[in-house]
């Protein structure tokens, strides 16, 4: 055997070193950059915007009444224009068929001579379509005119649409207001978010007292 067949093989744990070197290679500095996440691959959450009111000036007593023009239970049209001289009362209720909008409309039904006898006309209004408020009225025996708002209009000018809460959930839908309007067509009175109870009467005493 040769000599530097010796020196090759007479040093095995020269080898061994050599060999764990090469399986021992560093990790490239470019793998642990793309290991690590970047702003721009994991951007930030976007926040979502919380849901406000629409804008604008609140209706408040003594301005003009807003004009309206709007489909009615049973066919036909119905402007404020229609009650020029007349004292006037528009309920507005959230939804037809509903307990609280039943009892109130049912209440303004049976004090509905009374209030004619005052010179006041009572026109029901909510986002309801005249199908449904035809079906509402047929249920109940209701006689005093349901008005269809299903583009919120009306109900935004009259401030009875607006931001609500109901169980910890924030949401735009119909406050349930009222409003009376002097022959005069300015606004003598505004209930805001209307109890049931004992309203319609409330309601019926304004409109008697008022000119």
């Amino acid at each position: 055997m040769s000599k530097k067949t010796r020196k090759k093989t007479s040093n095995p744990s020269a080898r061994s070193a050599t060999s764990a070197k090469l399986r021992a290679k560093p990790v490239p500095e470019k793998r642990k950059s793309q290991s690590a996440p970047t702003s721009k691959k994991n951007p930030a959450p976007a926040v979502r915007p919380k849901t406000t009111a629409p804008s604008g000036p609140q209706l408040g007593e003594g301005a003009s009444a807003p004009s309206f023009r709007l489909p009615r239970d049973g066919g036909g049209m119905v402007s404020l224009s229609d009650f020029a001289g007349q004292k006037l009362v528009l309920f507005f209720y959230p939804r037809a068929n509903t307990p609280g909008c039943t009892r109130e409309a049912v209440d303004f039904t049976r004090l509905s001579d009374a209030f004619a006898r005052s010179g006041t006309v009572v026109l029901g209004i909510s986002a309801d379509p005249p199908k449904a408020q035809e079906a509402f009225r047929d249920k109940h025996g209701l006689s005093v005119p349901l008005l269809s708002d299903e583009t919120h209009t009306t109900l935004q000018a009259y401030g009875a649409w607006g931001e609500k809460s109901l169980y910890g959930r924030t949401f735009l839908g119909l406050i349930r207001t009222t409003v009376l309007i002097g022959g005069n067509g300015r606004i003598r009175r505004i209930w805001r978010h209307v109890k049931v109870d004992g309203h319609a009467e409330a309601v019926l005493a304004a409109a008697t007292a008022a000119d």
